[in-house]
């Protein structure tokens, strides 16, 4: 066994120290989400953790590792007798991102279930992470169907394995550690409640921290096992201080004031159900046990929340996580629970009253509980950052940003045919998980089984083969896979023109919050993504092809608008990222939304020939697309029809998009290419 980097090494992330701490004294936490930056050593110091932990007690040779004291009465490997249990050291289990199905939950021998009629079942990951760790590093890009399994054995604390008529169930209750770097995309939400706590790491910007990491690492790389011995008093000493905390726990206190200001906090910051307090306040009790405490304290409530809620009160994606500090404080102490609640103390005439939490100027700019209020007293024509004059140097006929429109639900857009991409909610796809459409010999390892299949092909072999038993003789030749059919995720690559002729604030503002709604739609549907913008003498790519929506978000809500519009160079410059993401990820089909009103005004001697030319060629390679027309007024050119036409498309108008009937929303591409095939004819 390799030899693990000491998590007393770790240096600084005092929050992810001690939210993995505080799991290590109570499991009953649930487990810790660590998002940060890459290279911030959230690896380095999940896996660290394990050898903190103490030794399981388990019944000798049992492979779902029941406890001595009280074993499963389910259990696979069961009944166990009563006798004397072993001990071995706590587990820390590694999911993969690319793991199967099967993998996950256990697996079984078909071979042997239909040649000897024996029900023999292969334990999987969650019932190695029985009783210890169960870690998962990149955990968004986990695939939807493990993310399921693992929603099921967290609520149940079981895993079930159903299959070819076989039911298999055993204990599966473990601790869940993840980590993630938000720039590839964010979590489900559903799973993003399961973890008790999150914290956020990013690397020291302090160079005698920063030399000090690098200086261990070194040594740790060049003599793991001189380096761990020189941590080894540390490490003990560590292992002895969670031992005596999780003794103390039973001890600790916790009062009724204390849940009063647990659930006033909950409250306050509007989190969703009851989770957050019941993870608060296991929190807070194990805050108090590592200090060597038997009552909790307002400190620990404060800890607890900060380690708590901040993934839980995201209102949207697009809402970064986080408290505010400031209100948090103002809350706690409101409830403190001394028998009477503080009078606010007035400010000044500005004071909220009632509603203004406990008096105080409320905080200006965007902050985590949303945008400031605009000034109702402002005048019409007041200078206003979406109206404001171009700063100097910004280019002739720019504007500032405007801010985007509220978003709302679309219908799916969808690429036609058949693909093979990586699993999402989109498309049509042949896929590991779904309906069942046929069967086929399987290529390597047999994963799904197609059961009628593989007797249909074994039975004309029989009596060759010399069967006198009950039981089948099947031979490898016979097996056969299951082909079925689910959803895909697709890579949607929003060219959003940003010229002059879309800058009207009303008009930007709601195409802003068009994209905006297709973006949350992509996030939805686990896509990737990217951004491209043209305006003035070309176009950009704002954003890479990506999986975080977030950052697209945040791309477009800085787009600024003006100068001419060169239609030509945002098609080309699409062309060129869809061809460089075949060959990067050729499984994946692309579906192109162009953001526009269909005017091209620059790019060339002929602007609208070359955006003809250019739409053309994404046409020639098949290239699903939709075009959102974002002319306005009662007089309509029909430009952006006539790109759609060029493009194999369908358009859609904003009007469309923001219809509250939803009917006829955005249409599916697949039927629209069938209607432009009948007009062309």
């Amino acid at each position: 066994m390799s030899t693990r980097y000491p998590f007393t090494a770790v240096v600084g992330m005092d929050d992810l120290r001690l939210a993995l701490l505080l799991n290590a004294v109570s499991p009953a936490v649930g487990g810790v989400l660590v998002r940060g930056e890459k290279g911030t050593a959230k690896s380095t110091a999940v896996r660290a953790l394990a050898d903190l932990l103490p030794a399981v007690p388990v019944v000798p040779g049992c492979r779902f590792s029941c406890d001595p004291g009280s074993p499963d009465p389910r259990c696979p490997d069961g009944p166990h007798d009563d006798g004397p249990g072993a001990e071995r050291a706590a587990r820390m289990v590694e999911l993969p991102v690319g793991a199967s199905e099967d993998r996950l939950v256990g697996a079984l021998d078909i071979e042997r279930a239909l040649a000897e009629g024996v029900k023999a079942f292969e334990p999987g990951l969650l019932a190695d992470a029985h009783r210890g760790i169960l870690y998962v590093d990149e955990v968004n890009l986990l695939h939807d169907h493990l993310i399921d399994l693992l929603l099921d054995a967290a609520a149940m604390g079981s895993s079930y394995v159903e299959r070819e008529g076989v039911s298999v169930r055993h204990a599966a209750r473990f601790l869940l550690v993840g980590t993630m770097n938000p720039e590839e995309g964010e979590l489900r939400p559903q799973l993003l409640d399961r973890f008790g706590l999150t914290v956020e790491v990013a690397a020291s910007r302090e160079p005698e921290q920063r030399v000090e990491v690098v200086r261990r690492r070194l040594a740790f790389e060049d003599d793991p096992a001189a380096f761990a011995a020189r941590w080894a008093g540390e490490e003990a000493e560590l292992r002895g201080r969670i031992a005596a905390a999780r003794a103390l726990l039973p001890q600790v206190a916790l009062g009724d004031a204390v849940l009063l200001q647990i659930a006033a906090t909950c409250a306050a910051f509007e989190v969703d159900g009851m989770r957050a307090d019941i993870v608060m306040a296991r929190t807070a009790t194990a805050l108090a046990a590592w200090a060597g405490r038997t009552d909790v304290t307002s400190d620990d409530v404060r800890q607890a929340a900060l380690l708590a809620l901040p993934h839980r009160r995201r209102r949207s994606p697009f809402d970064a996580p986080g408290l505010d500090e400031d209100k948090l404080d103002e809350t706690l102490e409101q409830f403190k629970g001394d028998g009477d609640e503080p009078e606010p103390e007035p400010d000044g005439p500005g004071d909220g009253g009632p509603d203004g939490g406990g008096g105080g100027v409320p905080p200006q700019g965007d902050g985590p509980d949303g945008p400031a209020p605009e000034s109702a007293e402002a005048p019409e024509n007041a200078p206003t950052p979406e109206n404001a004059p171009a700063p100097q140097g910004s280019g002739a006929g720019e504007r500032a940003a405007v801010k985007a429109a509220e978003p709302f639900r679309t219908k799916v857009l969808s690429v036609p045919g058949l693909g093979e991409g990586a699993a999402g909610r989109r498309s049509r796809a042949r896929t590991e998980h779904g309906r069942t459409t046929g069967s086929v010999r399987p290529r390597g390892a047999l994963t799904k089984l197609h059961l009628a299949a593989t007797v249909q092909a074994a039975a004309p072999h029989q009596k060759a083969r010399g069967r006198t038993g009950p039981g089948l003789v099947v031979r490898r030749d016979d097996l056969r896979q299951a082909t079925r059919e689910g959803r895909e995720g697709n890579l949607v690559l929003f060219a959003v023109d940003a010229s002059g002729s879309m800058a009207a604030r009303q008009r930007m503002s709601a195409v802003k919050g068009a994209v905006l709604s297709l973006l949350l739609d992509a996030y939805q549907r686990r896509d990737k993504v990217g951004l491209i913008t043209f305006r003035g003498r070309g176009a950009e790519v704002a954003l890479p092809p990506t999986s975080s929506v977030d950052a697209a978000a945040a791309r477009l809500e800085k787009l600024p608008t003006g100068g001419r519009t060169p239609l030509s160079a945002g098609l080309l410059k699409a062309h060129d990222v869809l061809r460089v993401e075949r060959l990067r990820d050729p499984s994946r089909r692309p579906l192109l939304v162009v953001v526009t009103d269909g005017r091209a005004t620059g790019g060339g001697a002929d602007p609208v020939a070359l955006a003809a030319r250019a739409a053309r060629l994404h046409a020639s390679e098949g290239t699903a697309a939709v075009v959102v027309d974002c002319e306005t007024g009662p007089v309509r050119l029909g430009l952006a029809g006539e790109l759609a036409r060029e493009l194999g498309g369908t358009a859609v108008t904003l009007d469309e998009l923001r219809a509250d009937s939803i009917a006829g929303l955005v249409r599916d591409v697949q039927g629209h290419h069938k209607t432009t095939a009948r007009r062309a004819a």
